[in-house]
């Protein structure tokens, strides 16, 4: 979370009003939560330039819950759905999904020298596709797209739990976004999806209310008690975002961030090494090993020492990750860089 968020928060959210109630204590059916909601939207449309014809939903939960409320709201008549392979978490999803769909697995990741995105040609649908599934961004490998794949007619949806708002999205190139919070948006346990109208006549009868994209888009996120705290967290960062230039600032910011990181890495003459190849490396989460694989945790022990802090890479591919989310000023990296070189020089 910004500081500037987490410093306006103190000042509106937990102070209580002329009524005797604080912003976290008024009932989500009220007039005043209702207008939060309403100028998240507004905020989250300004800065996504969005089309008149999506909805915006928060949405209780993480991503996860998404991995099995997409099929169930947007496979219609349909049996079939696609999903591109390009990591941990888009394994996670195909998972999930083929509990309701024959899943089709359409495109892979490359191999493990070095790792890629998948191949963004020739993608080959099965008839009567309800949709195609890619995520964008794998936290875990630190693989990034550097494009999207052309879907033709059918729906193309993305998990971008881990890049929204951090560069430009063309979201009229997808049929639905969705991205959990804890990450650019604010604090766990909401879930903002992003989801074009035609989309929410799919919604079966018989998916659970608070499930249902289509009656939630009906009821302004309210079928069911949301998660106040974390849509009123988000609508600062929104404001925040907005008042910092917007996407294309965060863009620019993030950028320049990794790019000090992958210079270290690589002009550290073999010392750490990336295994993503260079134009599908993670502007978000870079992941990079030691060459002494055994340095790794003295690494990750005297790193916290310096006040640098979560750098241990995922459990099943470990290594070392550093996550350069929208929150994180360039001086955190900069610290990190000068930290690599110093234990370079130390540990050769």
């Amino acid at each position: 979370m910004p500081d500037a968020v987490l410093a306006r928060a103190s000042e509106h959210l937990f102070l209580r009003d002329a009524s005797g109630a604080s912003a976290l204590e008024r009932p989500f059916t009220g007039d005043a939560f209702r207008e939060i909601v309403a100028h998240a939207q507004s905020c989250l449309r300004q800065l996504l330039n969005l089309p008149d014809n999506y909805r915006i939903l928060f949405l209780a939960g993480g991503a996860m819950h998404q991995f099995s409320i997409v099929p169930l709201n947007l496979l219609g008549n349909s049996r079939v759905a696609a999903y591109a392979d390009s990591g941990y978490w888009a394994k996670r999803a195909i998972g999930e999904a083929q509990r309701y769909a024959e899943v089709a697995v359409v495109a892979r990741h490359a191999g493990d020298s070095p790792l890629a995105a998948p191949d963004l040609e020739n993608w080959s649908f099965p008839v009567g596709s309800a949709y195609c599934h890619i995520t964008p961004n794998e936290t875990v490998e630190g693989i990034a797209y550097p494009d999207l794949p052309d879907c033709g007619d059918v729906p193309l949806i993305a998990d971008c739990t881990s890049c929204f708002l951090a560069a430009p999205l063309d979201i009229a190139r997808f049929g639905l976004v969705y991205a959990s919070a804890q990450k650019n948006i604010g604090p766990a346990g909401l879930t903002v999806v992003i989801v074009r109208e035609d989309l929410l006549e799919r919604s079966a009868p018989l998916v659970p209310a608070p499930f249902s994209y289509r009656l939630q888009a009906e009821q302004q996120s309210c079928v069911n008690t949301p998660p106040t705290l974390a849509i009123h967290l988000a609508a600062l960062v929104f404001d925040w975002l907005l008042e910092s230039g917007g996407i294309a600032a965060m863009s620019v910011a993030n950028r320049q961030k990794a790019g000090l990181l992958y210079a270290a890495i690589d002009g550290s003459g073999g010392f750490y090494h990336a295994p993503v190849a260079r134009e599908h490396r993670s502007t978000t989460n870079a992941r990079f090993h030691l060459a002494n694989e055994a340095l790794t945790e003295l690494f990750i022990s005297e790193a916290a020492l310096h006040g640098l802090s979560n750098l241990r890479g995922h459990r099943h591919i470990g290594g070392i990750r550093a996550s350069l989310y929208n929150a994180m000023p360039e001086a955190g990296v900069i610290a990190l860089v000068d930290f690599m070189a110093d234990f370079a020089q130390r540990h050769r």
